[in-house]
């Protein structure tokens, strides 16, 4: 069951750079934004009134609040850079690439931030993802001509972005249902958007049908599958080994851009694959270990494979 989610997570989370790709061809970046959220939000917020109130029971106006704080971080901030890179020419494996670096600087700050200390079997995983970051990276960004320089660095905010989104989320006291979660989220992105779209005077959608199918496919595998999923498995697995699988973003994303829109696939790309599954391997040799987080004064003592999300 882990496997399949892991790799569900992978995949899905891929999904939404190449679903980038095909809204970028339509639309600009805050149109296919605003109308990946907005009827979503619409729906989530129905289901939430009809049949979900349940779940908003005991949810205080403080936790909602921050709630807001992580969607506008790890939905509105993130989504927001990976789209206008794309826009701007940069390749959707270039763009996962760069985010890959997430998982060295999550790494680095997980221990003064969270108490939760990487060990050194899981300091070697991550340097090796580095390294397959770094391989392909520089692969891709040789072979895409016409992008100018500071364009690689957009992607770069947004991953940090979602670092910041991780940390508030993980030193956050009280556990909100993914659903709930999920709906916050949407609403904020759909605020956010939606706000950016009317101001850009973008907000009329194209007619193009390459346009719609673009935003099925965004709602449907990056919104609920890679963007559910995530959260999922940070809760299951913990912030090291779930931020450990976005090495595998960057190469997977890589292929599919090569498959679906001719994008530059040759060796040095295939090496950083190779690089990333062994840096997803490495660490969850050391996965079982207890991780020790101190919330509000408390020593908590969480075992990560008891989690279920």
């Amino acid at each position: 069951m882990n496997v399949l989610l892991s790799l569900g997570f992978v995949l899905t989370w891929s999904s939404g750079f190449i679903g980038a790709k095909l809204g970028a061809d339509d639309a600009s970046a805050v149109t296919t934004l605003m109308w990946r959220f907005l009827p979503l939000a619409l729906v989530l917020g129905a289901v939430a009134v009809t049949a979900g109130r349940k779940r908003w029971r005991g949810l205080g106006a403080r936790t909602i609040g921050r709630q807001v704080v992580i969607g506008a971080l790890s939905q509105s901030g993130y989504l927001l850079t990976v789209y206008y890179a794309i826009q701007l020419g940069v390749s959707s494996g270039t763009t996962a690439l760069i985010d890959g670096t997430q998982p060295l600087v999550a790494g680095a700050l997980a221990g003064p931030l969270l108490r939760q200390y990487v060990t050194a079997r899981q300091w070697l995983g991550l340097c090796l993802g580095l390294a397959g970051v770094v391989v392909v990276t520089t692969a891709d960004a040789g072979a895409v001509a016409g992008v100018p320089w500071w364009a690689y660095g957009v992607p770069f905010l947004g991953m940090l972005s979602l670092v910041a989104a991780t940390f508030v989320e993980s030193r956050s006291a009280t556990k909100v249902e993914p659903m709930v979660a999920l709906t916050v989220h949407c609403a904020t992105s759909a605020v956010v958007f939606t706000g950016l779209a009317l101001a850009a005077g973008a907000a009329a959608p194209p007619a193009a049908p390459s346009f719609w199918l673009s935003i099925a496919w965004l709602v449907g595998l990056s919104t609920f599958g890679g963007y559910g999923l995530y959260w999922i498995v940070l809760r299951r697995h913990g912030l090291t080994q779930v931020n450990t699988l976005m090495f595998l973003m960057a190469p997977v994303t890589a292929v599919w851009g090569a498959l679906m829109f001719g994008e530059p696939f040759g060796v040095r790309t295939a090496l950083g694959l190779v690089l990333g599954l062994a840096a997803v391997v490495v660490v969850r040799l050391g996965g079982t270990r207890a991780y020790r987080l101190r919330t509000r004064g408390d020593e908590v003592a969480v075992r990560e494979h008891c989690r279920v999300g």
